[in-house]
């Protein structure tokens, strides 16, 4: 496989609607801004791209089959060779995993990744429907309906385990919003309060309002690019930053779409095929999991999200990453749900599993010198979602994935303040950041690793 850099990225204003364009024009939006962002005019990228993988989710909202080709065309990429993809809310992180694999194999040496979604055109309601049918709907729709029910189910369950309080439930989406507040990018820039969060209309217990991503209208592109690509970009007087981003690790899991299918794996098993290499290094983790497991835990249940731990650490081996929380600078990671970003902390091995609830209030998946109304205990260490995430941005879901990848490109370029106008969002000398798309009720994720070159 040959290394592969992503040197361009753009991003739509995502709002609840836009109806001041169509899905098309909203992609070219972002296509655009990913091209002037290198200095080069529209005609001149057309002729040197060799073509494009495209994401979306849904064709119910939009309401039209094969939109993806329509998009194609709008962007003057017609007859470049094309697929699209898609995998519930995992879609856009696909999209730029298959654009990855496009360079990386040689079939390709300039490859753009963009997604949409137009979710406004249709009622909340019969969204909501639309995103459920993500499920099993044979089985798990007809007993439930919407996806808010089944993530309430799952951190109920959490919350049983391992003790996870709404307050803590609560500090992410504080956390996330506060953030937004300073990405002019983000469908919801507001500031809110523990209490804010937990008086916020109840949706199913115990997840609120302000617990809870909300649908939109956007797109995003990324721009990835073999050393054949760089040097012909370069050579039509593309302006393209240096140090160089490489995407250098990728990771997928599936899980079963009937959360019933899942096993309950013993503790070998589980030491074996799923802890993290740091936590099979570690005497101390290991009993710490045999006394959850002698008390009756057992993974993943509903608790837990296993495709995530598999795509973490196969990424992570392809990185050469031992200790993600030490040594990744920032993580972009799919909040449909607070709850899920405390699920996730632990996939990802932030913190061991049982532990996302304090890891949460602790401080250390903040930003610095960002006043949040919160007593926290620890230091910013690794900041989680320092663009607002799903929660404060907006989810328009063949576009989300791709939205995380342009937000890691500008932070590991150190460009946050050339492009939101304001720098508190910079993570300071940030050379390494991951990405991680989720789908479903953890059926597909993807984990992407994005480093600065030296």
């Amino acid at each position: 496989m040959r290394p592969v850099y992503a040197i361009s990225g753009g991003v739509s204003k995502f709002a609840k609607a836009r109806p001041d364009k169509n899905f098309q024009a909203i992609v070219m939006e972002a296509y655009d801004y990913a091209i002037n962002d290198i200095g080069l005019d529209f005609p001149t990228f057309t002729s040197l791209v060799d073509g494009s993988v495209a994401s979306y989710f849904s064709d119910h909202f939009s309401r039209q089959l094969m939109a993806a080709i329509m998009a194609q065309d709008y962007l003057g990429l017609i007859p470049k060779p094309s697929h699209r993809v898609e995998g519930g809310g995992a879609t856009g992180g696909i999209c730029f995993q298959e654009a990855w694999k496009s360079v990386a194999s040689g079939h390709m040496d300039i490859c753009v990744a963009y997604g949409f979604e137009t979710m406004s055109h249709v009622e909340t309601w019969k969204g909501n429907e639309f995103i459920a049918l993500a499920s099993d709907v044979s089985f798990d729709y007809p007993v439930g309906g919407f996806y808010s029910g089944y993530y309430a189910m799952m951190v109920t369950r959490h919350m049983k385990e391992f003790g996870t309080t709404v307050e803590q439930m609560a500090s992410v989406s504080v956390k996330n919003h506060i953030n937004a507040y300073h990405n002019p990018y983000a469908q919801k820039r507001n500031r809110y309060t523990i209490q804010d969060v937990r008086n916020s209309v109840m949706v199913a217990w115990p997840l609120t309002r302000l617990d809870i991503c909300v649908m939109s209208d956007g797109a995003a592109a990324t721009i990835l690019v073999s050393e054949d690509g760089l040097q012909r970009l370069e050579g039509a007087g593309a302006a393209i930053p240096r140090p160089l981003v490489e995407v250098t690790g990728i990771g997928r899991g599936t899980d079963a779409m009937r959360m019933s299918d899942r096993p309950h794996v013993d503790y070998d098993f589980f030491v074996q095929n799923y802890a993290t290499e740091k936590e099979r290094n570690s005497d101390e983790t290991r009993a710490y999991y045999r006394r959850l497991w002698d008390q009756g835990t057992r993974y993943p249940g509903v608790h837990s999200f296993r495709a995530g731990r598999t795509a973490g650490n196969m990424a992570y081996q392809m990185a050469g990453i031992f200790d993600p929380l030490d040594e990744l600078d920032f993580i972009e990671l799919h909040d449909a749900y607070t709850s899920s970003e405390i699920q996730t902390y632990e996939d990802l091995g932030l913190c061991r599993y049982g532990e996302g609830g304090p890891f949460a209030e602790s401080g250390m998946a903040y930003m610095p010198d960002i006043d949040y109304g919160l007593d926290l205990t620890a230091e910013p260490q690794c900041p989680v979602n320092p663009s607002g995430g799903l929660i404060a941005c907006g989810h328009p879901v063949g576009a989300t994935g791709l939205m995380q990848a342009v937000f890691a490109i500008w932070q590991l370029q150190g460009t946050i303040e050339q492009h939101f106008g304001d720098n508190t969002l910079q993570v300071n000398n940030a050379r390494l950041g991951a990405i991680h798309s989720h789908a479903g009720t953890g059926t597909y994720v993807t984990v992407s690793i994005l480093e600065k070159q030296d």
